[in-house]
């Protein structure tokens, strides 16, 4: 059975070295086994498998706990179909959320950036109605950050 050192397993799931450590003192995978001279952890395919899905949930902003949860319907598998489905799909509503907040900061930058191009230009008309896209964007804002 072919093996990895820490450094090949972080290289290959693009988790950092300490983030490994710390995924097998959670428990979310391992134990890693360890080589029997040097007390090294030696990853397998099926760890690094486990590696890159966590990588992927890291990366989209899933917590521990429902990392855990996941892991633990890996294992079930078929059974736990619908329980995993809720799950990531309480978390696509997450991010679909946060996409609707950078919209409204993305329109309220472009709305500043206006006001400030009309007054580097001396463009009295252009500075008013983007002043009154700013003005529109707070109340946005207010209701994002409410």
């Amino acid at each position: 059975m072919t093996t990895m050192t820490i450094q090949d397993a972080s290289r290959q799931s693009r988790l950092s070295e300490p983030t490994l450590r710390y995924y097998e003192e959670v428990g979310l995978i391992g134990p890693i086994p360890r080589d029997e001279r040097s007390g090294h952890r030696r990853y397998r395919e099926q760890d690094l498998d486990t590696l890159q899905a966590l990588a992927c949930l890291r990366a989209m902003g899933v917590g521990i706990e429902d990392m855990r949860t996941y892991q633990a319907n890996r294992e079930i598998g078929r059974p736990a179909a619908g329980e995993q489905r809720d799950l990531l799909t309480r978390h696509a509503q997450r991010i679909e959320r946060e996409i609707a907040t950078l919209h409204v900061h993305l329109r309220y930058l472009e709305a500043k950036s206006a006001l400030w191009d009309a007054r580097s230009c001396d463009d009295a008309h252009a500075e008013a109605a983007a002043a009154e896209r700013v003005q529109a964007m707070l109340t946005e804002l207010e209701a994002v950050f409410a």
